[in-house]
């Protein structure tokens, strides 16, 4: 087996683990699987020689903060942040469960590519003090994840999804001349 083939193997699992650890809302397995740069707090920006500020210089990605974009979130920099996102969302959110589907992963050296479409179907809390789940709403969403390798395996460096917009019946019948 070639280096590469392991190497996407390795990325595969560590996506799927991903998904995993937040459908059984486990933040301890969730929180571990994020790359841990030690770089939360902004730098400050200190002037270089040539008068640029250090946030103006392009970064060979050791020092990059991780980064979230959850649909309809703004963009989540830093550790803190993110993590933070993930426990809001497993505290409001009862059942949840991801089917992938188009899942490509591309390696080039020490980072990893994977894009998929998320299939979620999700639950809420009872809408009153009933022992059952609220209603369940499936979601289509489309993701971009990207790794970086470390000693430790494969981490998630940055996560963006976004919701897949479906057309309705209505939409398509409004070019058709009447």
């Amino acid at each position: 087996m070639t280096g590469a083939r392991t190497d996407v193997e390795q990325v595969e699992r560590a996506n799927t683990a991903f998904y995993e650890a937040l459908e059984r809302g486990d933040f301890d397995e969730l929180s571990d699987l994020w790359l841990d740069t030690g770089t939360d707090a902004a730098p400050e920006a200190d002037p270089d020689p040539d008068g640029r500020d250090d946030e103006d210089i392009a970064d060979d990605g050791d020092e990059a903060p991780i980064s979230c974009v959850h649909p309809g979130w703004p963009v989540l920099t830093g550790r803190g942040e993110v993590l933070r996102s993930y426990a809001l969302i497993m505290a409001n959110t009862e059942y949840i469960q991801f089917f992938l589907t188009d899942v490509h992963v591309g390696v080039a050296g020490d980072t990893a590519l994977v894009t998929c479409t998320e299939n979620i179907l999700s639950g809420g809390p009872p809408p009153e003090a009933g022992g059952e789940l609220g209603p369940l709403v499936g979601q289509l969403v489309v993701a971009t994840n990207v790794f970086r390798r470390t000693d430790d395996g494969w981490k998630l460096w940055s996560h963006h999804a976004s919701p897949v917009l479906a057309e309705s019946d209505d939409e398509e019948g409004e070019d058709t001349p009447s």
